[in-house]
């Protein structure tokens, strides 16, 4: 099967950006052509005027909730979410019930993912058992089984001990850490960022530094080790500054942050609004600028969403009783795309950000030559579109954005050759 998409403007960062035609043959890139050139008879044609088409987005953080809490999530609504949203592979973190803590589940994960057939999926394993912070778990049985990273996201490694062996460990089977920074001590009952707003609500107040003291921390351990470490959901300035300074001097660290975090501030929050509620929490106007300021000089590696559905009656609660999270795969693209709309980052960089550095720290290729797989995202970064949750792919609805005005979407997302999703 030939599949030919013509007149798009492909943007594949520092390799192409200008009007080409993509061949697709068999799942992988046949050629990369100027438009028009003469090739064998495609069985399919996609005309991509006017869009972009791209190396296929990668989220690097993001809950499917399956197994064990299918009401909020499945595998399957996960990734046509995923699709929907332009990504053509996600990893999915470990915090399911059962815990992925072992091979098994990462094998089934594996097989669910396979049977949607619409994004990519790679599971990261947890590095303690039931991410208990303690014993580690088998990381060669995890590889073998199908993981690509290990977290205990959700939850903090507390134990400095523990995860200086973890990172150790994982290094021996080519796996990285991916670190959930929080320092529960500080947290101490907290549930908003610590400042004005949180005293005006008298809620709980949750500091900078319980994120910024565990990223020093775990810079410090993957400086000791040799090993490198991936900085989750990044949302202060210290932090931004210390990832900046360890790069500097050559510690094999990267990070990410989400929309939420460049997007919005703790003022989201409003009169108690659980939608606005995550962890690590909305932050100040000044740790949102940091932010922008760290994607725009590398600091900051990637924009991932921690995509994490909750149902509407977990979400309908006191603030302090709310779960925390919200929803991101649909949003990601359009939100991310306002960074390049107000000229502070340009759209190569944005596909940096969400598929090229994404998949090198992942260790994939997915440069558009002969011969890769045939993963791309078509995106029409002129269209207006409002935020319609009752719309979404996902089965839960917790966004702070419903109603927003955005510019600029995915129109088309191929996976392996295949159209998995079309506008």
């Amino acid at each position: 099967m030939r599949m030919k998409i013509e007149n798009g403007h492909v943007l594949d960062p520092g390799h192409i950006d200008g009007l080409r035609d993509i061949w697709i043959l068999d799942g992988r890139i046949e050629a990369v052509t100027e438009p028009g050139t003469c090739m064998e008879k495609a069985d399919e044609v996609l005309d991509a005027a006017g869009l972009f088409v791209t190396p296929g987005l990668i989220d690097m953080h993001v809950h499917l909730r399956e197994p064990g809490q299918e009401y909020k999530e499945t595998i399957e609504s996960g990734c046509r979410a995923a699709v929907k949203g332009g990504f053509t592979a996600v990893c999915c973190m470990p915090n399911t019930r059962p815990v992925n803590d072992h091979a098994g589940i990462t094998s089934w994960i594996v097989q669910q993912a396979e049977k949607a057939g619409l994004a990519r999926v790679y599971p990261v394993a947890a590095i303690t058992g039931g991410l208990g912070g303690q014993q580690l778990n088998e990381y060669a049985d995890l590889k073998a089984a199908g993981a690509i990273a290990l977290s205990d996201d959700g939850m903090p490694v507390v134990d400095g001990q523990t995860m200086r062996r973890a990172m150790e460990y994982a290094q021996a089977f080519d796996l990285f850490i991916i670190s959930h920074c929080e320092d529960l001590s500080l947290v101490a009952g907290g549930v908003m960022n610590e400042g004005a707003v949180a005293t005006r609500l008298g809620l709980g107040g949750i500091p900078n530094l319980s994120e910024s003291l565990m990223v020093e921390r775990e810079i410090g351990l993957a400086e000791l080790t040799g090993s490198r470490v991936h900085i989750a959901h990044v949302s202060t300035r210290e932090s931004v500054r210390a990832i900046r300074q360890a790069k500097a001097r050559g510690v094999q660290v990267t990070a990410e942050t989400a929309p939420h975090y460049f997007c919005l501030t703790e003022e989201a929050v409003g009169e108690y609004d659980t939608l606005a509620k995550m962890n690590p929490p909305l932050r100040s106007e000044a740790d949102r600028k940091a932010i922008i300021e760290g994607l725009q000089d590398g600091t900051l590696d990637c924009i991932a969403t921690d995509h994490a559905p909750h149902a509407p009656m977990e979400k309908e609660v006191p603030f302090d009783e709310a779960p925390n999270g919200i929803i991101g795969l649909e949003t990601s693209l359009g939100l991310s795309l306002k960074l390049v709309h107000d000229g502070s980052i340009s759209l190569g960089d944005l596909v940096r950000l969400m598929s090229k550095n994404p998949a090198r720290i992942l260790g994939m290729g997915n440069d558009l030559v002969p011969g890769a797989p045939a993963d791309l995202t078509l995106m029409d970064i002129r269209a207006s579109w409002t935020v319609v949750p009752a719309s979404f792919a996902s089965l839960s609805r917790n966004t702070p954005f419903g109603g927003w005005q955005l510019r600029g979407q995915a129109v088309g997302t191929i996976v392996g050759g295949r159209l998995v999703y079309k506008i």
